[in-house]
């Protein structure tokens, strides 16, 4: 396993949005496994393969403590309730503000082997699933508050 460099907010692949996975081949397997690494080295608990700068519908998340789930092409089915809540991002670092997210997320998507699954999660779970599909899609946590957008036009970065 390799840690892979994390792309920065400003940097324009962030803003793409990721194409799916069609090959649950070894090298998807080498880029979850590096994923995992570097989320685990940067003290994340959560990654896409957008920010590891690789444009496949990819992601990993911390479920509880040292227990990883891979999601390969989710789709977000359900979503219910509401809570605001704050959010860091590794392209962001050390910048947090509240979000608002679902308090209750359920998906159906793949497994490394392409085998398809569903997974339900409330709460801090369901905001980091939530958050990490968002990468797919080319939005980051700093465009859905004023907060947020403020920290952008200081900073110069869209």
């Amino acid at each position: 396993m390799a840690i892979r460099n994390i792309v920065i907010l400003g940097n324009a692949t962030l803003r793409k949005k990721s194409k799916p996975v069609t090959s649950f081949d070894q090298s998807l397997g080498i880029l979850l496994d590096d994923m995992k690494a570097t989320m685990i080295e940067k003290k994340g608990v959560g990654i896409s393969a957008v920010q590891v700068g690789v444009l496949r519908r990819a992601i990993v998340v911390e479920t509880e403590p040292g227990k990883y789930l891979e999601i390969i092409n989710p789709e977000i089915v359900k979503t219910k309730g509401k809570v605001k809540d704050t959010e860091g991002c590794l392209s962001i670092p050390g910048f947090y503000c509240d979000v608002p997210r679902p308090r209750y997320v359920k998906i159906t998507a793949q497994d490394r082997h392409g085998k398809t699954f569903e997974f339900e999660a409330e709460d801090y779970i369901a905001r980091c699933v939530c958050h990490e599909i968002d990468h797919l899609n080319g939005v980051l946590f700093v465009d859905l508050t004023e907060e947020g957008r403020e920290y952008k036009k200081e900073h110069g970065v869209e």
